[in-house]
């Protein structure tokens, strides 16, 4: 029963005892939570107020309510996004590489659909790759799914002359992908340095990716550099928040 007295408004208390039961297992992934007759009844509250608590927690991403079946807990992440050898030239050269080594691992089918397109590089595109403003650069967008459900978009970029006349070009880029046909090319690849943030989506992804409401996005620049320094691609990945977790290793020298 909500404590009438102490000033916090009751619809926050039934979402703070809800939460709390989440969060501790008792009410599992995947698990169904009591219908609103029954929390009504729980809580001695009026069906508005728990209806305000389940917006809450739809609001928090802790659960998603389906039409005519009720309202659960939203799972945990089901795709591992391990970035240790995931880029590495061995995994490349196996074809393994990135998303196709989140499937290996994840034991979900990889499908990816592409679109090449090529446009002057706007003020961050060019501070990326270290090019004047309005320069040329190459466009593959894509749609990245798991079983067929989409769970990444990525748009990378790089300037239009380390890709004129290559594979870079066509929708398939060939085994070990973009970076392979990069070294192919004669620029070696020495390093990559990603960043990671998380936002609320725009609708075009939450409408792309699916999402429930509440649901935010992680959000990656990958910018690739040759053993000199240059940058090469740079590379935007909008992942779903509720479908990913990246994972870091590193020794501790």
């Amino acid at each position: 029963m909500v404590d009438r007295t102490s000033g916090v408004p009751a619809f926050r208390q039934v979402a703070a005892d809800l939460r709390e039961k989440i969060v501790s297992g008792q009410f599992a992934p995947g698990a169904k939570l009591p219908s609103e007759h029954d929390l009504v009844e729980a809580y001695g509250v009026s069906r508005p107020t728990v209806r305000e608590a389940v917006d809450v927690l739809r609001g928090e991403g802790l659960v998603t309510s389906e039409h005519g079946r009720g309202v659960f807990v939203r799972p945990p992440a089901s795709i591992q996004r391990i970035a240790r050898s995931r880029l590495s030239r061995d995994a490349r050269e196996g074809n393994r590489g990135a998303f196709l080594a989140d499937a290996a691992a994840g034991g979900f089918t990889p499908s990816t659909s592409v679109k090449i397109r090529f446009e002057p590089a706007d003020t961050r595109v060019a501070g990326h790759l270290a090019i004047a403003e309005g320069n040329e650069v190459t466009v593959r967008d894509r749609v990245m799914r798991a079983d067929g459900l989409v769970v990444q978009l990525a748009v990378s970029r790089l300037r239009r002359e380390l890709t004129r006349g290559t594979a870079i070009e066509d929708i398939d880029t060939g085994s070990g992908g973009t970076y392979a046909r990069l070294e192919e090319a004669g620029h070696a690849i020495g390093s990559f340095a990603e960043h990671v943030g998380a936002r609320m989506p725009t609708p075009a992804e939450a409408t792309q990716l699916q999402l429930a409401g509440g649901v935010p996005v992680i959000t990656v620049t990958r910018v690739a550099y040759a053993d000199d320094g240059t940058p090469l691609e740079m590379n935007d990945m909008v992942l779903a928040a509720d479908r990913y977790e990246l994972s870091y290793e590193w020794p501790a020298d």
